[in-house]
């Protein structure tokens, strides 16, 4: 039986799969021969209410689709902000993860990371009140940093071209961890 590349899309809580970052890299990841599922959350305030519940609601909605898509290749999953509680899901289950504008103030987020198995990307802007530098760098996982760029990775008061040009920076960044600690390719 020959291997499935399959990926989980996991948007924010205002940020859907159509936002930039998820829509660049799912375009990233069908030119690599993935199929991916976008999430849609159901409740999405009712799972930012707390910490606990976003943590528990992410990973159960998320868990509930990789249950209908798991194979022998393990998915890659991918979220943005909101999205990136299901670190603990990719802790306990060792898959691979891009993580865009983490959470990393969440304790259990930041634990799952440190236990991760699988090679995780971190991305994240320094004006993002989400975003550790120092403790990004402490994590196993690599690291795309943006100088400058807030929760949506927008560098605000500069001209809007700096913003599509560090979103270029990112794309870049994401098809290297892709091709290289996801999905190496060979020859």
């Amino acid at each position: 039986m020959s291997r499935r590349r399959q990926a989980l899309l996991l948007p924010g809580r205002n940020y859907s799969v159509q936002g930039p970052l998820l829509m660049y890299t799912h375009v990233a990841l069908q030119s690599r021969g993935a199929h991916t599922y976008p999430i849609e959350w159901t409740n999405v305030d009712r799972l930012a209410a707390d910490g606990q519940t976003m943590v528990e609601g992410v990973c159960e909605q998320t868990e509930a689709v990789l249950d209908r898509v798991h194979n022998d290749d393990p998915p890659l999953l991918v979220g943005k902000s909101l999205g990136t509680a299901a670190a603990v899901l990719a802790a306990h289950h060792g898959l691979p993860a891009i993580w865009f504008t983490p959470f990393l103030q969440h304790y259990p987020i930041v634990k799952a990371l440190r236990r991760a198995t699988a090679p995780f990307l971190l991305i994240g802007g320094t004006a993002d009140p989400a975003w550790n530098e120092a403790l990004a760098r402490d994590l196993p996982g690599e690291v795309c940093e943006v100088r400058g760029a807030d929760h949506g990775m927008f560098l605000r008061g500069r001209p809007l071209v700096d913003s599509a040009n560090a979103l270029a920076d990112v794309i870049e960044a994401v098809e290297a961890f892709i091709d290289t600690a996801v999905w190496p390719r060979h020859g």
